[in-house]
């Protein structure tokens, strides 16, 4: 048996699927390094992109690309509005206590899951990819959609990276996760900087939502998958690791692909959670994360 084309297809869907797990995970790992907040409801921000794009798919008209692009800048922008008044409305109310914000998440997962349950309804919802291109290998042809999913998804990490590291933003940020006293004390307006990774975070894992909608139909429940996956990813990477978040999306994505491909998703599932286990046992602190003092 020829190896290489199973080879490559596993590796190429093993891509696919690091690039939407390494948006979602990031949302939730700014979150957590900076607020310290373990958000419960990140799925359901990746549901709420994906139920947009469906939106935008049946009130925009004209080829399937335009309410496509009109979703990719829609979504994020509603998603991280209703995050920034979540913030405001209950996190910031109770003080962004650790206990306290798992508990409000919960609810709130569950008040966005009834909401968009009493009016989208239960179906799921199909949403057409904005083009069907086909690029050709010797062994098969493979979707030129899925090849936009992991330029999409490195443009806005290289772009979330650079805004971390270059500038005044970034700056604040890093000073508010490192010290939340002293950046107050340097005038640093950290509740704004909070409410905006909050927000950040959150249109993080709408645009995967959009991204992932012509292959996965919107529905109200679909929040789930993403959320443990990003967990898992989160704790492999280490908490608040950004680095360590995007090489565990990696690697998560990629024996994912490969073990789908070559053996079943269910024995891919079975070694994330065996991957986690191994992690909390030997290195608790994950890959990239630091041991606290």
């Amino acid at each position: 048996m020829d190896i290489v084309p199973y080879l490559l297809l596993a590796t190429l869907e093993g891509l696919v699927q690091a690039s939407v797990l390494m948006l979602t995970a990031l949302g939730l790992s700014l979150v957590f390094g900076v607020m310290r907040v373990v958000n419960v409801s990140h799925g359901e921000f990746f549901m709420l992109g994906a139920v947009a794009a469906w939106v935008c798919a049946n009130l925009i008209p004209g080829p399937p690309y335009v309410p496509f692009i009109a979703a990719l800048l829609i979504a994020p922008v509603f998603v991280g509005a209703l995050a920034w008044a979540a913030d405001w409305a209950i996190l910031k109310r109770i003080n962004y206590n650790p206990e306290a914000t798992i508990v409000s998440t919960i609810g709130l997962m569950y008040i966005i899951q009834q909401m968009t349950l009493i009016t989208f309804g239960p179906d799921a919802q199909a949403v057409d990819a904005p083009f069907y291109y086909t690029v050709r290998f010797p062994w098969f042809g493979y979707s030129g959609y899925k090849f936009f999913i992991i330029a999409v998804a490195i443009v806005l990490v290289g772009g979330l990276l650079y805004l971390l590291r270059h500038s005044k933003v970034g700056l604040y940020m890093r000073a508010t996760q490192f010290d939340k006293e002293t950046a107050q004390n340097f005038g640093i307006p950290v509740t704004k900087v909070y409410s905006g990774v909050f927000a950040v975070g959150a249109m993080l894992a709408a645009i995967g939502g959009v991204l992932v909608v012509p292959s996965q139909q919107a529905h109200y429940l679909m929040g789930h998958d993403p959320l443990l996956l990003s967990f898992v990813v989160v704790i492999v990477g280490g908490l608040g690791s950004i680095p360590g978040t995007i090489a565990a999306a990696i690697l998560i994505g990629m024996s994912d692909g490969l073990l789908s491909v070559f053996f079943s998703p269910t024995l891919a599932k079975i070694f994330s959670t065996l991957l986690v286990a191994l992690v909390l046992v030997f290195r608790p602190q994950g890959l990239f994360g630091k041991a606290g003092r």
